[in-house]
Order: C-alpha cells, then structure tokens, then sequence
C-alpha cells in the first residue's frame, strides 16, 4: 500500500463519515501516524443527500476532500480502497490495493441500506446512501418527467408520474416534502403544457405513523403538513414486492410507478473478520463497551453507525445518525492521546443534541429535549444546525447562496440530467 515506515504507532480508519473524519481531525499533531481508508475520497454530508437527489443543491456543496483535511500533516496519510477483510489475529486490513498493519484500527464504515432480503426491492428500486445514488434518483426523476410530456398513453403517463416512498423516517419525509414543492413551485412553469396536478406522491409507512423516533406531537404535525402539500400517507402498510414497475404491499393496496424510492431502513456495513460475540446479528453493528472498543479486543474500536453501544438509557445502541459519530470520534481521538501518556481512558457519554426534520419551505419539526417545535421555528433551527455541521466553508457558503436563491425565487437551480439513470442493481456495484 505504499505507506512510510514509522517509529510512531499506527491508527487505521476505516471510513471517512463524521466518526472517521472526526476522530481523524482530532488527531493532528498527535504521536501517531493516522493512515484514513476509504472507498471515496470525500466525505458526504449524508443529511443533505436527498436535495440533491431533488435537484436543490449540486452534489459537491455537500461533499469535502479527505486529502484536504489532512493537510499539512505529515504523519497523516488517505488511500483510497475498498477493506475486504481484518485479519485480527496479525492485526493487518486486507484491502483491493494491498495489506495494512495497524496498532491501533478504528472502523467507521457506517451503515448501508438495509432490504430485509428482499431482492425485488433490492434489483428494481432506488436507494439514496451515496451522492452517485442520489444522482441517480434525480435523473429518473427528470427522465420520467421528460418521457410523460411526450407519451399519449395515459395509463403509461401516470406511471411515470407517480412517485412512490417507502419508509416514513427523516429521509422519506424529507423527500416527499421536496417533490412536493417541485410540483407546486417548479415543475409547472417547466412543463406549461403539463398538468403537473397529475404528479402523485405516496408515502408508504410500515408503523402507525410518520417520523416514529420523534414525538408524537412532532409525528402528528409533520403529517399534516405533508397532507396539506398533497403527499397520500399509506400507515401500516408493508411493501412486498417491486417488479415491471408495480409496487405490491401486503394488503390489497398497489401502486403502478416508475419512481419507486426505498428508504425503510439501514444495517451495519460490517467488515468480515469478527466472531459472533463482536457482532450483533440483528443489527450487524459491532458491540463495544463505553471506550468504543470492539468486544473481544484491546487494539479494535468502532465509531458511528456501525457502533452498538448499549447501556440503560440507550438499550438498543445509540441512535444512527451524525451526532453521536461526532462526538464519538472527537472522544476516541482523547481518549488514543490518553495512551500515549499511559492515562486511563474515559467512558464515552453522549450528549443528545435533539432531532428534526424538514419538510418544505417554512415546514420542519424539532425535538430539543421535552420541548417540539414546527414551522418556521423549526424551519430555522434545521437550516443553522446543517450549514453549520457542513464541512468546509465554501459548501456552507454555496449551501446558503442557494437556499437563498431558492427562497426568494421559488426555484431549485439543478434540474439537471448530468447522467443518465441506470438500474440500481449495476450501480449500487460502482457506488
């Protein structure tokens, strides 16, 4: 792999997400040498993905060089490869461009989308974990679009005009709200000689209602609001399959769609090497103890995702999403600099920030604590906390230049079909 010989001991990131990327920056000027693996070389600000999958942002607003936050730091260094393996036992990470001795390994790798072993869903639909994924979604958005302006067939038309979303978390919601307003704002100035009150949107919620780790309150209003824009809410449905365009749920409801988006959950993106009793089955996330490490080692931590820390509070782990990666990483990176000072390490105690969710213009929910917010309030809060966690300056400025522009305009500036779509079973491969 090319990596310099050192006297220092080696700390191998596995991951470049907000854990890796955290633990990383915290670790400059350390008395390490920090080598960051990663398939990508960039990090993505995943929280933003589906505006660029609904043509509000460029997807390089939300995305930030590794190699730029090791700047300067000669004893930091990125490769970009795939981590196929960890052999434990020589301590060594088998990679597709060569084997890596660690001291010290950190896996960061997140989640990946989980289809609950079904491969209809898994070969036909489309899933939104990576910037490619989301550009995939916005190109069959805008094909479909192109292609029923032009057809005459008015079943086929309405195929390619309803818009289908499995899975009421953040994510759906977040998407349903963003094609809503498409439609509403966008879409009937482009397509004059359209009806674009023909664009049906479904939101498909195995639960008894949408948002289920918010509050209830937070629940109730963000469906409201989502009814008000005009997205059909489908609660305690299931889906079963999707083949030759029909979305089959375990009740008698179907859906004829070209626009099948699956967002109904995630799984850890766990690296083969491990014995059961490090890995939760169910979860596919390692087990670690309240230093993040692995069960079972010493040398191997995990961080994020694809970290199942459980305690009273947090029985089940703790929740996946950017903040506990955040303050995870920034305390491994203390606790490794506790070593080099023959130091006890510090339990990890993780300081819940709240949740929210947008859903338009004006339209979000918050939880801070015991209090809920909605509307502009919340609309606010979600708009300062994602330019300010955006990495780098110039994303949060491009960031901010187009939420403006999109404000005052009523417009979404990147409707563009820069590729085009492809099954996602070929490019989830390439993703």
């Amino acid at each position: 792999m090319n990596i310099p010989d050192t006297q220092l001991p080696r700390i191998v990131i596995i991951g470049g997400g907000f854990g890796g990327m955290n633990l990383a920056q915290s670790l400059k000027k350390s008395s390490y040498q920090v080598v960051i693996l990663d398939k990508r070389n960039y990090h993505t600000f995943q929280p933003l993905l589906y505006q660029v999958g609904t043509s509000g942002l460029e997807p390089d607003s939300i995305a930030y060089p590794l190699r730029k936050i090791i700047q300067g730091q000669e004893n930091m260094f990125f490769r970009m490869a795939d981590v196929s393996h960890i052999d434990t036992k020589l301590s060594k990470v088998r990679t597709d461009i060569g084997d890596l001795d660690y001291d010290h390994l950190v896996i960061a790798t997140g989640t990946k989308t989980n289809f609950f072993g079904n491969e209809s869903i898994e070969n036909n639909a489309v899933w939104m974990k990576t910037l490619p994924q989301a550009l995939n979604i916005r190109s069959m958005m805008f094909e479909n679009l192109e292609k029923a302006n032009r057809i005459e067939d008015p079943v086929k038309r309405k195929e390619l005009l309803r818009f289908v979303i499995a899975g009421a978390g953040p994510t759906g919601v977040e998407l349903c709200g963003a094609i809503a307003e498409l439609r509403l704002h966008v879409l009937q100035k482009d397509y004059p000689d359209m009806n674009t009150d023909d664009i049906e949107i479904h939101l498909v919620e195995g639960l008894d209602r949408v948002l289920p780790p918010f509050s209830e309150e937070s629940s109730k209003s963000a469906q409201h609001t989502l009814e008000k824009m005009g997205v059909k809410i489908h609660l305690e449905t299931m889906v079963d399959k999707y083949e030759n365009n029909l979305v089959t749920t375990k009740g008698d409801l179907s859906f004829q769609t070209a626009n099948f988006i699956w967002s109904a959950g995630v799984t850890g993106a766990a690296i083969s090497g491990f014995g059961k009793t490090a890995l939760h089955e169910k979860a596919n996330r390692y087990i670690v103890d309240v230093y993040n490490r692995v069960h079972g080692f010493q040398n191997i931590y995990a961080v994020g995702d694809i970290a199942l820390m459980q305690s009273e509070e947090y029985p089940k782990g703790h929740p996946q999403v950017a903040q506990p990666a955040i303050q995870q990483g920034k305390h491994l990176a203390k606790n490794l600099k506790r070593l080099t000072k023959k130091k006890d390490m510090l339990p990890f105690s993780y300081f819940d920030k709240g949740s929210m969710a947008t859903i338009g213009r004006n339209k979000a929910v918050a939880d801070i604590k015991k209090m809920h917010f909605s509307g502009f309030i919340a609309w606010i809060m979600w708009m300062f906390i994602h330019l300010w966690f955006l990495v780098g300056f110039r994303n949060r400025l491009v960031t901010l230049i187009n939420w403006t522009y999109s404000y005052w305009n009523y417009d979404k500036a990147a409707r563009l079909i820069v590729r085009p779509y492809k099954q996602n079973k070929v490019l989830a491969k390439e993703d």
